[in-house]
């Protein structure tokens, strides 16, 4: 039998809403951080000794995106259950995914010139290679460009190819994007899971030092 009532009762449902929509959320973000990961386009485009710091956002996504589906899990049964042990170990896990997306946040901005500059440098030394036509090719299908402004062989391009140095820039920069947008997103949903929890576990403390 609960020992809620009133307000504290539509707490408590509410924060199993929430769960579940965080779980939801955790789903999503392990997916969008597969799909990034996967992505023919982008894999394509990192393939064979290109500079992998790109990824590194990716994998702390993917891993930020199971951990939250296992606490959003841990919170509707802390929530079920009234337990002040549950809610507690859910804020505490919601605190630290929260300092992991804000950390990757904060290394996809600062690192963001360096993986484009790394990616572009890369492109260069494949268009030198004669014998990376493969590589240069995945560019120019993936990018829709071939060459830079400076060099443009006519072998691979023509006279009104775009300019790939360009290309990569906005390709990276729309995938930065994605990933700032969606824990932007995440963000917000687990600040508002926190305060639920801290309020819950505190209406069931305060019902059980009354009983």
């Amino acid at each position: 039998m609960s020992k809620l009532q009133g307000g504290m009762k539509c707490v408590k449902y509410l924060l199993f809403v929430f769960n579940f929509i965080f779980w939801l959320s955790g789903s999503l973000v392990l997916a969008v951080g597969l799909w990034l990961r996967f992505d023919s386009n982008t894999t394509s485009l990192l393939d064979g000794d290109a500079p992998g710091h790109f990824f590194i956002a990716v994998y702390i996504l993917i891993g930020a995106g199971g951990v939250m589906m296992l606490v959003g899990f841990f919170g509707c049964s802390g929530a079920v259950k009234e337990s002040q042990c549950l809610l507690g170990s859910f804020f505490a896990c919601l605190l630290l995914i929260f300092g992991a997306e804000v950390a990757a946040g904060v290394f996809g901005f600062l690192n963001k010139d360096k993986v484009i500059k790394d990616v572009q440098n890369y492109y260069e030394v494949i268009m030198e290679n004669e014998n990376a036509t493969v590589f240069a090719n995945m560019y120019h299908i993936v990018l829709d460009c071939c060459g830079t402004e400076e060099t443009r062989p006519t072998a691979l391009c023509t006279a009104d190819s775009s300019d790939c140095l360009k290309a990569i820039e906005d390709f990276f920069i729309d995938k930065l994007f994605i990933i700032g947008y969606v824990g932007i997103g995440i963000a917000g949903v687990m600040i508002i899971g926190m305060i639920f929890s801290m309020v819950l576990c505190c209406a069931i403390r305060n019902s059980r030092e009354v009983i």
